[in-house]
């Protein structure tokens, strides 16, 4: 453990405590790296404790399981401690499986495990700048409640969500749609407990032409513990006709959390904003705010169910679907993703969809595996780049197109990625060379070692 964590030298550096980052300090620690991770939050697990996100979506490939290693262990965890129902059927079948859980739960599970590794955090820690030398970042410039300081490691990794470090750095990055730049639109979550899940639930089955989608799949909406659902169509379009509600989408979505009278409403929508300016992301959280008081009246009105409803909270921030990409050896396609290309340096299979919330506005537009049950790999190859020699990037922001990211930008997807920058750092530490250029097989026999799927 380091004396004093600013004058020291270490051997990483994680930019960002969600489960991305949290996943690649932890196996990182285990490869036996002297781990820090910065985070802005006073707590870690990113979108899934600070923006209110909720179920995790999706570890199946149909039947098999294709998300394991640190993410699995994360949800076995929560299962023995009655944070998480596991892995359930998705009652729409959108995808495979959802994994309801609990966020504070998750919180807890977070710091223990973290802990329990040997990494060292630090909260309300932002990064706010990068030194440069030729190929290699020399330290980063961090600002808390001890004044502005120099951090420096041999290796960093970046799991900011928005690839901030990279992009200080100067490594190459894309922002939002080749065609204008524009982004997903980001998102205020909602949660509510007291919500009469019967009465919501007998609505549904009871209306089986208002509910198509989950009309397909009776038994699970009747079964589930979890029910998710996306519908009330009508009865948004004539709330935005009189003026009651003015967010751009067309429905409403919402998930159960396990918890019996619990959900997740999933169904603001800021478009025209921007993820990493200032400004503009402080606009977006009080659009969001407004949203879901108008929201909070709508479900009131319209939803079966949601009458006497406690509303628990709106996100603590906002969510960020997509910002800036890095340009790296490998640039992920939508072809990749759709013919199940797998890659031989892969480190992750996934099965989420190609799920494009409209930039501007209405519609979600899904694209889906050519045969049901399939999966795609991630390349190790796409959390790097030839600019810079020691950085490693992961979660949403590694290099992919704009289709490509909003399949693997998910949370499950984005853990198991974690975990294989965590170990591929960790060996460019020890070696003492590029990230890029760590023994993709050896990274591939730790990644199994730690339980990772990779269908070697």
């Amino acid at each position: 453990m380091q004396d004093n964590i600013y004058t020291g030298h270490w051997d990483i550096v994680v930019g960002g405590g969600g489960v991305s980052g949290c996943a690649a300090a932890l196996a990182a620690a285990r490869k036996g790296a002297e781990v820090l991770v910065l985070e802005q939050n006073g707590f870690l697990g990113g979108s899934l404790t600070a923006c209110g996100v909720g179920p995790m979506m999706t570890f199946h490939a149909g039947d098999k399981q294709v998300i394991k290693g640190i993410m699995q262990e994360l949800v076995e965890d929560m299962v023995v401690r009655g944070y998480s129902v596991g892995h359930i059927p998705d009652t729409k079948q959108y995808t495979s499986t959802i994994t309801p859980f609990q966020s504070e739960g998750l919180k807890l599970i977070l710091d223990e495990k973290l802990a329990e590794a040997g990494c060292q955090i630090l909260f309300h820690t932002f990064v706010g700048g990068v030194e440069r030398k030729e190929s290699r970042i020399a330290a980063l410039t961090v600002c808390n409640k001890d004044g502005i300081h120099r951090i420096s490691a041999e290796i960093y990794v970046d799991a900011t969500g928005d690839g901030d470090i990279a992009f200080w750095a100067g490594a190459p990055m894309t922002k939002g749609r080749p065609e204008d730049g524009a982004a997903q639109p980001m998102t205020m979550k909602m949660k509510y407990c007291g919500v009469d899940t019967e009465k919501l639930r007998s609505h549904v089955l009871l209306n089986p032409g208002r509910f198509p989608v989950s009309a397909a799949h009776p038994d699970l909406v009747a079964e589930s513990r979890a029910m998710d659902l996306e519908g009330f169509e009508e009865e948004f379009r004539r709330a935005k006709e009189m003026g009651e509600l003015s967010i751009r989408r067309e429905n409403v979505l919402m998930f159960g959390t396990g918890r019996p009278g619990e959900y997740i409403i999933n169904t603001t929508r800021i478009v025209d904003h921007d993820g990493c300016d200032a400004v503009s992301l402080s606009e977006a959280e009080r659009i969001g705010r407004r949203q879901c008081m108008e929201l909070d009246g709508f479900l009131r009105k319209y939803v079966p169910g949601f009458e006497a409803a406690m509303l628990e909270y709106t996100g603590p921030s906002i969510g960020v679907r997509g910002s800036r990409q890095l340009k790296g050896c490998t640039v992920l396609t939508a072809e990749d993703i759709l013919s199940g290309r797998i890659f031989p340096d892969r480190i992750a299979h996934t099965a989420y969809p190609i799920d494009i919330h409209n930039p501007k506005g209405e519609g979600t537009k899904s694209t889906f595996m050519r045969k049901a049950g399939n999966y795609y790999s991630i390349p190790y190859s796409v959390m790097v780049c030839k600019e810079i020699d020691n950085l490693v990037l992961t979660g949403r922001c590694v290099s992919a197109t704009f289709e490509a990211q909003a399949a693997i930008r998910t949370t499950p997807t984005a853990g198991a990625m974690g975990q294989a920058a965590g170990i591929g750092a960790a060996m460019a530490a020890e070696k003492g060379c590029a990230a890029r250029d760590i023994d993709i097989a050896g990274l591939q026999r730790f990644l199994a070692e730690q339980g990772a799927y990779l269908e070697l």
